[in-house]
């Protein structure tokens, strides 16, 4: 019988779009997906832009309004990779016309914004995803195995840190992502989201945090308009603008299983361009990742004699099975990057699609992550603990 055939649609283009576009090609030539997908349509405002695009990137057809987009009905899966003021609009309008949905992170500004998102997407009965690429690294996901089948004990510790520098240059213009009614907060919601994310992977629900927020350049240039961006590199005019969002967030806090959370999210760490690394304790030993090195996961087993203890490390690209997503590309030792987990978050979308079932982190997940972000800018407001 032939395999049902999944027209996308995507709406964005430049730095995320790629990413994704990536990951829509690469999808089926190495994952046995239960159906076939066709690149049907990419959106984005630019008509020159997004038509030179989709001749890059492997799409058939471009557009410039992405109403036309969610309302066709040849169109089956919406993919919504734009600036994080539209996600909202975009999802709720895609779920109404039973589209499918997969939503870059975060999934909106506001918490109500998310959970108008998931009510939308429930009453349609649609399959929605968060991507939340870094859970399907082979190195987290196999750390979340070894969590869940008791590896490390009890867990006393989830400590993480993403550090980036791009904005440490004073100089560097007012993008959106400096701008809070476009991206709804700073490093917080773009890196500290993935950290928070990954914590609820790893273990599970925050029940309080206390939180710290801070802008250390609070004036930049004004965008060049006749510049392009992608909201990571761009041109700055002579006029000055207000940054009105973090460059750094930071929180403390504890988890409903009791477990402590130490997170630290910047823009400001010089040398660190995108640097990720998580650390878990338990009662029987700890679990580290490094993204600059992850094809590695670093375990340290307290059960073992004590001549025989220390970290050792984990190269997960062992195929069969052995080590997650691995297995469908190269041979023992042969290592994997940043744009295989777009892929691996993909084939994992189509086939809850094509089966019609769940696939997390769903809109609820978003939803959830969303209460802990604004649980963080609460307390950095009000200067106290609260509860999520």
């Amino acid at each position: 019988m032939a395999k049902k055939t999944l027209r996308i649609g995507m709406i964005g283009y430049r730095f995320m779009g790629k990413a994704h576009s990536n990951g829509w090609r690469q999808a089926s030539r190495f994952f046995p997906l239960a159906a076939d997908l066709d690149m049907h349509t990419i959106c984005g405002r630019d008509p020159d832009g997004v038509a030179a695009a989709a001749q890059e990137l492997g799409w058939r057809n471009s557009a410039t309004d992405w109403t036309t987009v969610v309302e066709n009905p040849e169109i089956d899966v919406i993919d919504i990779t734009t600036p994080n003021d539209t996600h909202a609009e975009i999802a709720i309008a895609a779920a109404k016309n039973g589209k499918h949905v997969l939503c870059e992170k975060p999934l909106a500004l506001t918490v109500e914004q998310c959970r108008e998102m998931l009510n939308a997407a429930n009453q349609s009965g649609i399959v929605h995803m968060v991507c939340h690429n870094y859970r399907r690294i082979p190195a987290v996901a196999h750390a979340k195995k070894m969590i869940d089948d008791g590896m490390i004990g009890d867990l006393f510790h989830y400590r993480a840190r993403y550090a980036q520098d791009w904005i440490v240059d004073p100089d560097f213009p007012l993008v959106w992502r400096l701008q809070k009614n476009v991206s709804g907060s700073g490093a917080h919601g773009d890196i500290n989201a993935h950290i928070i994310d990954l914590g609820r992977y790893l273990v599970g629900e925050f029940s309080e945090i206390c939180g710290l927020m801070h802008t250390f350049i609070k004036y930049r240039p004004l965008e060049d308009s006749t510049g392009k961006s992608d909201g990571l590199g761009a041109a700055g005019s002579k006029e000055m603008g207000e940054v009105t969002v973090d460059d750094t967030a930071m929180l403390i806090g504890r988890f409903d299983n009791g477990t402590l959370a130490n997170l630290e999210s910047t823009r400001f760490a010089l040398g660190r361009k995108n640097h990720i690394t998580l650390e878990v304790n338990g009662s029987l030993g700890s679990l580290y990742f490094d993204f600059e090195d992850m094809n590695r996961l670093k375990f340290f087993d307290n059960t073992l004699p004590e001549d025989r203890q220390g970290f050792s490390d984990i190269l997960v690209t062992q195929p069969g099975g052995a080590h997650p997503y691995v297995g469908q590309w190269w041979p023992p030792g042969h290592i994997i990057g940043y744009e295989h987990t777009f892929v691996h978050t993909l084939a994992d979308f189509v086939s809850a699609v094509a089966k019609g079932t769940p696939v997390q982190p769903t809109f609820e997940d978003g939803l959830k992550n969303q209460r802990v972000l604004a649980a963080v800018e609460e307390s950095a407001v009000n200067r106290e603990w609260v509860k999520v």
